[in-house]
């Protein structure tokens, strides 16, 4: 059997694409979310779904812990859970802000801690980071979600560093606009139309399989070649 993956935030967009291509591939998954129901929606074989937020770090622990008892130990990583309520910094509520701090940081150091450990073990394992563009580039609304994007970057680039002489691979997939439901926490009218209509002129954007084809092509690499980056939109999209 290929080696246990782990996906967090896979009931929708990326992460949920991911699950169901990881599983095509024939690798065992443990796929983590707060909507179980839609996790369990998938029918995937050799996969356990567990209702989990990120935020939750016991839980997040005791669900890989789980997992490795059953597929053995992880050996990817894909900190996809993330939130994007984007609202200009002087107006949007310190909730949602800290929300994104809590899910898109926390998360991500959250799902780091509970695998890396056996991976320094084995000596092998890789972790996809889901950033985004705006962990390179600052957008009108984004103050804190950028903020957000930003540190993942620098957590995995200092991360990779530290870890190289374990063998494990830390690596940042960084979307542009991909055609997902992550504008559901965007409040205002304003920005929301203003987004679709970025979105409209530039035929929706990515697709969640483009990013988690690149994702598999990613992990699928011999262990010694580590993609460290990839920085990715639709064509017609100028960043």
């Amino acid at each position: 059997m290929k080696p246990l993956v782990v996906i967090t935030g896979a009931s929708s967009g990326i992460g949920r694409q991911a699950a169901i291509d990881f599983s095509k591939a024939g690798y065992p998954l443990l796929l983590l979310a707060r909507r179980i129901d839609l996790l369990k929606e998938l029918k995937l074989p050799n996969s356990i779904c567990a209702k989990v937020d990120v935020t939750d770090v016991q839980k997040f622990k005791t669900a890989v812990e789980k997992a490795e008892g059953m597929f053995g130990p992880v050996d990817l990583l894909i900190n996809n859970a993330g939130v994007m309520p984007l609202e200009s910094i002087d107006v949007q509520p310190l909730s949602d802000q800290h929300l994104m701090v809590d899910i898109n940081i926390k998360g991500v150091l959250n799902g780091m801690h509970a695998v890396i450990p056996s991976m320094k073990k084995n000596k092998h394992g890789t972790i996809i980071n889901v950033s985004s563009c705006a962990g390179r580039y600052t957008y009108s609304d984004h103050a804190v979600y950028c903020g957000t994007k930003y540190a993942v970057h620098a957590i995995s680039e200092q991360s990779r560093k530290e870890l190289a002489d374990f063998n494990i691979r830390v690596s940042i997939m960084a979307p542009a606009i991909v055609d997902t439901n992550l504008l559901v926490s965007v409040k205002d009218a304003n920005i929301l139309d203003s987004y679709n209509n970025i979105k409209k002129s530039i035929n929706k954007g990515l697709k969640s399989s483009d990013i988690s084809n690149l994702m598999l092509y990613t992990y699928e690499l011999p262990q010694e070649v580590s993609l460290k980056e990839i920085l990715v939109s639709a064509t017609k999209q100028k960043i």
